[in-house]
């Protein structure tokens, strides 16, 4: 699991790779869960977690920019 301080350590494009690795894996978690093959449940909340923290950082870059191009 990714902290706080790795994920805004990274790169644009590592963070752009991890968010969509994330994704994929979510998915893969909620079917495996839909067809009741998911053992560790838990593992979905970590999952949504890191994957909001890491669009946290995205959005927090995105809007650092705007600033940055109106400033």
């Amino acid at each position: 699991m990714l902290g706080a301080r790795e994920i805004r350590d990274m790169e644009e494009a590592e963070l752009r790779k991890q968010v969509a690795t994330k994704r994929r894996d979510l998915l893969g978690l909620r079917l495996a869960n839909a067809t009741g093959e998911l053992d560790d449940t838990a593992g979905l909340g970590r999952a949504r977690r890191e994957l909001a923290r890491l669009l946290t950082v995205a959005r927090e870059r995105e809007l650092a920019a705007e600033r940055g191009r109106r400033g």
